[in-house]
């Protein structure tokens, strides 16, 4: 078999419904690495919420975050392959508008390593880089640089309508994407940025075709990037729509090792 670069998601296709890596995940994934394989993270979520992750799986593969404004090399603030894509900061200033409308927890926007939030709701645990007493307020006054994304967390309910209007905004302007887990949330970031923009880089980088990429993913944010993949296997606990694209379903959803599962009889780890 030739060598292939695995692409995991995170939230609801890497890690359990309890927001964990289980053994055994951590137990295939390193068999993949002994096999030869290379596996990176490609997530909706900041680095400094994965990074976590990225470590307990003792990672020295280059990462997407934001997804896909950020393709990055974490231990190597020089590699040459990094880019970073930013989002216009009169967006992200005037999306704080949407309070007025819609039922929404937070509004954040996102820089490489800081966030700037309008509540001090919290996400999730590790939202907030230095705990919730230190939240910088999203504001123009606060705010002097272009943000990679922001992140709008409101109910599931609600993320369609939003949605809309969103795009009826900014137009071409930006691209909104969902991502799941323990706290749904809608991330806006630049048009063109999408996961598959940094899996394909992080391709170039190993020298591996596009049809050795193998790709794993369950929410809307996962589309072109199962889209791209030679192999873009979608979780059994996926959304329909990316499972209408996708080469294969894991027979088992993330709260059953799905991904693991799945991955050790791919690659003839047993």
């Amino acid at each position: 078999m030739n060598r292939k670069l695995i692409a995991i998601d995170l939230d609801g296709t890497t890690l359990n419904p309890r927001s964990n890596i289980t053994l055994k995940t951590q137990a295939v994934f390193q068999k993949a690495k002994q096999a030869g394989h290379i596996i990176s993270i490609a997530t909706g979520r900041p680095y400094r919420s994965s990074k976590h992750y990225y470590t307990q799986l003792e990672m020295d593969t280059p990462m997407v975050n934001f997804n896909g404004a950020l393709c990055h090399l974490p231990n190597e603030a020089q590699w040459s392959a990094q880019y970073h894509k930013t989002l216009d900061r009169d967006i992200a200033l005037s999306m704080l508008d949407l309070k007025k409308e819609f039922d929404i927890q937070l509004i954040a926007a996102e820089l490489q390593n800081t966030v700037y939030a309008d509540e001090n709701y919290l996400p999730y645990p590790d939202f907030f880089p230095n705990g919730q007493k230190e939240t910088l307020k999203l504001s123009a006054a606060n705010l002097k640089e272009d943000p990679t994304s922001v992140c709008v967390f409101t109910a599931k309910e609600n993320q369609a309508f939003i949605t809309n209007k969103i795009i009826q905004r900014y137009g071409d302007l930006v691209e909104v994407r969902t991502w799941g887990g323990q706290s749904p949330c809608l991330e806006v970031v630049a048009a063109g940025v999408q996961k598959a923009m940094g899996v394909e880089r992080i391709a170039s980088v190993y020298g591996i075709k596009q049809q050795d990429i193998v790709a794993f993913g369950d929410e809307d944010n996962d589309y072109e990037m199962i889209q791209y993949a030679g192999h873009g296997v979608v979780m059994q606990n996926g959304i329909e729509a990316l499972k209408d694209i996708a080469n294969d379903i894991t027979e088992k959803t993330n709260a059953e090792d799905g991904l693991a599962h799945y991955l050790e009889d791919y690659l003839g780890l047993i």
